[in-house]
């Protein structure tokens, strides 16, 4: 038993290490995801414990679970076996493909990444470029939503900001998820966003396993009661209107839906508005070219960012203007499904439509919009003109049952933060006789601002008009 025994350094060390590994995967690493999974759970108590909607059981599953549970659901498992026999290939080779897009497509959500980081960096941020006012709000349409519904978010979408400021202004009530597109799809922004509880999904994709694949997900979420966000205009607006919706994600939510048997789904429609969208050139370019090819250079970034810490260091930075968001009058699925016969399938496009009409008509009223709508429609005029233009247009607006925010409540002090916004930048400019005109080239981008109201003020504004771009 004490005989020494010689074996070669490199034996040695792969002993020494197939031992480490043992052990960390036997009792170290089983140790350390209880003590983390025990922290978690204590955190997660405390946040329920004062949210409105407290976070989803679903959410807390372990991701490795729930990427098991969707690959071997009985609807995948049939799309599974449908690609394997369309494609000719081996079932093993199409399930390893259903495996990937599930680990593509199931977040990692993180109650101390969203709370402790997400939440307060949106908040940072938010405050950072922007004066946050909150626009119409439904209390008591918010208050009668039934606890155990499933709650979906439908915004319009303006800017990539979207995601920062509703993610905040909810973080008092409940925790979103997100559907995010493939542009986040880089490290280490990945990560981040994984870990905050959104879904990545491929907007132009048309293979019918992937679509499978996420659709069980998203069913498998709204059934859970995890509490959504969605954009269903799928992108950006390219025109700064209110854009048309696509069917996509809506529909594999109230796939399969039976009142009164299933999960209800309350949707609450967001509108979402700016004095200055931070992309609006890109997607004014965008839209005047025909696509969605959104250039932007890193030397572009690099000066974009180089300029703003220089403006900072400087104390010259000036703060982008109002952002403002409303929150609509709720609409369940099982109401919306009682008023309307036919299958789940059906409704999709009329809820769709009703949705986005909820949206339109609690879009925020602000002063730079306004400004704008009046400069398209009546060229270069004085101040003086266009202040009492603008007072007929808030009349109107208010009286129609808009939300129009008038900083200070003083009419002359909001068409002065108008007009300064658009000064500052060269959209307009003043001319010796004291008269405000439309820089030349820079009419589109100033339509780009009207046609965020321009459904409001139908006629108002020549080139204003709501697009389904």
């Amino acid at each position: 038993m004490n005989r020494l025994v010689e074996v070669p350094l490199w034996a040695l060390v792969l002993l020494v290490a197939f031992a480490v590994v043992t052990f960390a995967s036997h009792f170290l690493f089983p140790s350390v995801r209880w003590f983390f999974r025990r922290r978690m759970e204590r955190v997660v108590a405390r946040l329920n414990e004062r949210l409105t909607r407290p976070i989803e059981p679903f959410r807390l599953a372990r991701r490795h679970d729930m990427i098991q549970r969707l690959i071997y659901d009985p609807a995948v498992a049939e799309a599974i076996e449908e690609h394997a026999r369309e494609e000719g290939v081996p079932q093993d080779v199409a399930f390893e493909k259903a495996r990937r897009y599930a680990r593509e497509i199931v977040p990692r959500f993180s109650a101390t990444a969203y709370f402790g980081i997400g939440t307060r960096l949106a908040k940072v941020l938010s405050r950072a470029f922007y004066r946050v006012r909150l626009g119409a709000f439904d209390e008591a349409g918010l208050e009668r939503i039934d606890p155990e519904a499933t709650v979906v978010f439908v915004m319009n979408h303006r800017s990539n900001m979207d995601y920062v400021l509703v993610t905040w202004l909810a973080a008092e009530r409940t925790s979103l998820s997100y559907a995010v597109g493939e542009w986040a799809r880089r490290w280490p922004l990945a990560a981040l966003i994984r870990s905050m509880g959104a879904y990545f999904i491929r907007r132009k994709s048309r293979n019918a396993l992937y679509r499978r694949v996420l659709a069980r997900y998203v069913q498998m979420a709204t059934e859970g009661g995890v509490t959504q966000a969605m954009f269903p205009e799928g992108g950006l607006s390219l025109t700064g209107a209110v854009g048309a919706p696509k069917m996509g994600l809506l529909s594999y939510m109230i796939q399969g839906f039976r009142p009164g048997k299933s999960r209800d789904v309350v949707f609450v429609p967001v509108a979402i508005n700016y004095d200055r969208v931070i992309e609006d050139r890109m997607l004014v370019a965008a839209g005047e070219g025909g696509h969605r090819r959104f250039r932007m250079r890193l030397r572009d970034v690099a000066r974009h960012l180089g300029r703003h810490v220089w403006l900072r260091l400087t104390r010259r930075f000036h703060r982008l203007g109002y952002a403002s968001v409303s929150f609509g009058t709720p609409l369940a699925l099982s109401e919306f499904a009682a008023a309307r016969e036919g299958d789940s399938a059906e409704l999709a496009e009329p809820l769709a439509n009703e949705l986005m009409e909820r949206i339109r008509a609690v879009v925020p009223v602000l002063p730079v919009p306004l400004v704008a709508t009046i400069l398209l429609q009546h060229g270069a005029q004085k101040r003086a003109d266009i202040t009492r233009r603008f007072a007929a247009l808030v009349s109107r607006l208010e009286a129609a049952g808009a939300h129009v925010h008038l900083p200070r409540e003083d009419m002359d002090y909001t068409v002065e933060v108008g007009l300064r916004g658009l000064v500052i930048r060269q959209i307009v400019e003043e001319t010796p006789d004291g008269s405000c005109r439309v820089a030349p080239g820079d009419r589109p981008l100033l339509a780009f601002y009207a046609n965020s109201i321009a459904h409001l003020l139908p006629g108002e504004a020549d080139g204003a008009k709501p697009s389904a771009t």
